[in-house]
C-alpha cells in the first residue's frame, strides 16, 4: 500500500527555499500580465502590436557665440534617444568610405603598351633566359602584370539601416552631452581666426578639449573663413561643414558636435524612412 502511494506522487521537483529566507513560497505560478495593445489586420492572419511610445527628450538651444541658453525644444525618443549600435555605425562608416574611393588607378598590360611584337632574341643558343617581345612585364617599359584597373569600390547598404545609423550617431552624441544645438542663422561678426580661438577656448570647445564639428544650414562667410584661414602657429579648432556635406563619420569625430537647429530638424526628417511602419509581432490570444 505504501509503495502504491509513492507511485501516485508527482515526480516534478518541489519548490524549496533556503533557511535564511523569510518570504513565503508562491501558491501558484502565473505568467506576468502584460498590457498589449493589438490592432486588427484587415487581410487576416498575423496581428500587429503597437510599440509603446517613449517620452520625448528635452534639448537646450544656445546662442552663438555667447553660448547662452535661449529656449528649449523637444525631440521624439526615436530620434535622439536610441541605444548604441556599434555594428550599424560601422556599416554606415564603411559604406560612406567605399563611396568616396575614386577607383581611377590604371596600368597597362603588355597588350596595351605601344611597340613591336618582335621577339628580342632567339629562343635557344644564346645561353640566356627565354624572352619574348619588349612589352614583357619582366622588362623596363613593358606592361604591368596584375596591375590595378578602374573599377567601382562602392558597396550597398539598405536605406533604413543607413537612416538608423544617422539617428544612432546623433543619439550617442546627445546621451554623452556632446550635442550642442544652436540658434538658426548664427555667424561671426568678423572672420578673425584668433577671435574664434578665444570663443572656443572660453567655452571649452577648442583644441585642448578635443575640438568640435560645426554643421550649418548654408555657407557662412565669416564663420567658414575663420575656421579655414588660420594664422601661423594657431592650432586647428575643429572642422565646419554644411548640411549637404556632412555624413555619419563626421558626426562621430572630435569632442563636440555643434549643429544649427534647422539643420538638425532637416537631417532627422530626411533620415527617418524606417519609422513609418508598424512592427509585426506574434498573435496574442
Amino acid at each position: 500500500m505504501a509503495s502504491a502511494d509513492i507511485c501516485k506522487q508527482c515526480l516534478a521537483p518541489r519548490l524549496v527555499r533556503f533557511m535564511a529566507t523569510e518570504t513565503e513560497l508562491p501558491t501558484m505560478l502565473e505568467p506576468p500580465k502584460v498590457d498589449v495593445k493589438l490592432i486588427s489586420n484587415p487581410s487576416g492572419g498575423l496581428q500587429r502590436r503597437v510599440p509603446p511610445k517613449k517620452a520625448d527628450v528635452l534639448t537646450t538651444i544656445y546662442n552663438f557665440p555667447s553660448m547662452e541658453p535661449s529656449r528649449f525644444a523637444y525631440y521624439p525618443a526615436n530620434h535622439l534617444d536610441l541605444p548604441l549600435r556599434r555594428d550599424i555605425l560601422h556599416r554606415a562608416v564603411i559604406f560612406e568610405g567605399d563611396a568616396t574611393r575614386q577607383g581611377t588607378a590604371s596600368t597597362k598590360w603588355r597588350a596595351d603598351v605601344h611597340g613591336s611584337g618582335r621577339k628580342i632574341r632567339p629562343q635557344k643558343g644564346t645561353g640566356q633566359a627565354r624572352l619574348g617581345d619588349k612589352k614583357s612585364p619582366m622588362l623596363k617599359g613593358g606592361g604591368v602584370a596584375f596591375g590595378p584597373h578602374p573599377r567601382d569600390f562602392s558597396t550597398k547598404l539598405p536605406r533604413k539601416i543607413y537612416d538608423l545609423a544617422w539617428r544612432t550617431a546623433l543619439s550617442h552624441r546627445y546621451k554623452h552631452g556632446d550635442l550642442i544645438v544652436l540658434e538658426n542663422n548664427f555667424d561671426l561678426e568678423m572672420d578673425e581666426p584668433r577671435w574664434l580661438a578665444q570663443i572656443m577656448k572660453w567655452n571649452h570647445l577648442g583644441h585642448k578639449n578635443g575640438g568640435c564639428v560645426v554643421v550649418t544650414r548654408k555657407w557662412r562667410e565669416n564663420l567658414f573663413q575663420a575656421f579655414e584661414a588660420r594664422n601661423p602657429g594657431d592650432l586647428k579648432q575643429g572642422m565646419i561643414k554644411t548640411e549637404e556635406d556632412v555624413d555619419v563619420k563626421d558626426l562621430l569625430k572630435l569632442g563636440k558636435l555643434m549643429i544649427e537647429k534647422r539643420s538638425l530638424d532637416s537631417l532627422l526628417k530626411e533620415h527617418s524612412s524606417d519609422l513609418d511602419r508598424t512592427v509585426p509581432s506574434a498573435v496574442y490570444i
